[in-house]
């Protein structure tokens, strides 16, 4: 995998002669839509896949690797009819492997709302160990509400992806609730109900597991909330059933505010099988203009985690969209979502360069729209992404989880593949 950034006199053709990859693959891999309008600054995915090699007089393995961008080791191993002493001949074939060599096996979940697009879900499904549907939305008595979750879970399990069961302190056709969570939490009867449900559910539906996302708990409520998580636990964990969580991105344990007091890292690490962390929403709907998971803040709250939380059991949040934020920023004025591809489009409609912040390690671009009004993008592309899953491996973490994977986003799953292989738990 080569990480491409389109130059102002570029073209795919150009790019494609460049790398030796075939023009068509280039195009379908990032499914360019309009393939005569780069953008500068906009990454491209290349795919090398496996090549081979004609040695021609004066070559050496070393040569021959430097020119491939590849190691002597990596291209002995691909080649292991070669000698311990390297020697080659004119005429020999070499089969020259990918310069990006995979980091391990990952586990990878994606969230999804029932309502996703099922061509994206089934493109998707071939990278993900678990699908988490989002989401059950608690009642105060401890009912669960019945969502349109049946074909996601049929799809998923086709595609030997775990489908897990998501709970939420969601109220209905609102967001997290409080309130809602201390009466859940509060009461023991509710609780017994609640679990009943949730087992009821997971045995109806087929699903493999659950995921508890509570967020906005009160301070004051965090020992009941780490007491209705024994409770689950201890209910779930003799069914065989997998059991995660949510957090919220905390740098420290006693880290102020309503979003991070009740989330005990510690209590989380003991008793969920995996945790996952929300690692992003710096740059969020209301906030001013910033990469949405910036690196140097996701490094932040993955220094405090691997202190509190086993890393084989920390799946690292990724964002799945970006923001459009109308310049200058008034405080409390409100960004509009907008997809990573989508992105890199309305770039190009506009005419405006992608640059890329080496500190946050995101890219951005400025516009104006009909009316004059200048605008700051915020999105993720390969290279970004490329960061972020580096630090997986950097910190032995067991994987990553998409928020969401409503969009389609190529160059994500290109970059994932070329680093890691996928866990599969079916």
């Amino acid at each position: 995998m080569i990480i491409h950034v389109v130059r102002p006199d570029d073209t795919v053709y150009k790019i494609s002669r460049q790398y030796g990859v075939p023009l068509t693959r280039i195009i379908s891999d990032n499914e360019l839509a309009d393939p005569s309008r780069l953008v500068v600054g906009q990454a491209l995915v290349i795919m090398e896949g496996t090549r081979r090699h004609t040695v021609m007089p004066g070559e050496s393995l070393f040569t021959i690797a430097r020119r491939y961008g590849v190691t002597v080791e990596q291209l002995r191993q691909a080649n292991p009819q070669v000698p311990a002493s390297g020697l080659i001949y004119v005429g020999q074939v070499l089969t020259i492997p990918p310069r990006t060599q995979k980091l391990g096996t990952i586990t990878v979940n994606g969230y999804a709302f029932p309502s996703i697009n099922m061509d994206v879900l089934r493109r998707t499904l071939p990278y993900l160990t678990y699908l988490s549907i989002f989401s059950h939305e608690v009642r105060p008595d401890g009912t669960l509400p019945d969502i349109p979750d049946e074909p996601l879970i049929r799809a998923a399990r086709a595609a030997n992806v775990a489908p897990l069961l998501v709970i939420t302190n969601m109220r209905e056709g609102g967001g997290f609730d409080s309130d809602l969570a201390r009466t859940i939490l509060s009461s023991e009867q509710i609780q017994t109900t609640l679990i009943d449900n949730i087992v009821a559910k997971l045995r109806q539906r087929n699903y493999y597991g659950l995921d508890i996302d509570f967020e906005y708990v009160y301070p004051e409520d965090r020992e009941l909330y780490n007491d209705f998580l024994r409770r689950v636990s201890a209910r779930l964990r003799p069914l065989g059933y997998h059991i995660s969580t949510a957090l919220a991105p905390k740098i420290r344990a006693d880290q102020p505010g309503l979003l991070y007091e009740a989330h005990d890292y510690p209590v989380h690490g003991a008793l969920a099988d995996d945790v996952i962390l929300m690692t992003y929403e710096w740059g969020y709907t209301f906030g001013p203009p910033m990469a949405v998971a910036p690196l140097n803040e996701v490094r932040r709250v993955l220094n405090y985690a691997v202190t509190a939380i086993p890393r084989n059991k920390i799946l690292m949040g990724i964002p799945n969209y970006g923001y459009d934020w109308t310049l200058p920023y008034v405080p409390g004025s409100r960004a509009r979502v907008v997809g990573n591809t989508a992105a890199v489009d309305l770039a190009a409609r506009m005419n405006a360069a992608i640059m890329f912040d080496p500190v946050s390690q995101a890219p951005f671009f400025n516009y104006y729209d009909s009316s004059g009004r200048q605008h700051v993008v915020w999105f993720d592309d390969a290279r970004s992404i490329e960061a972020k899953l580096r630090l997986i491996n950097q910190y032995n973490l067991n994987g990553a989880s998409y928020w969401t994977i409503g969009r389609y986003f190529p160059q994500n799953w290109l970059v994932l593949s070329s680093l890691y292989d996928v866990r599969k738990v079916l």
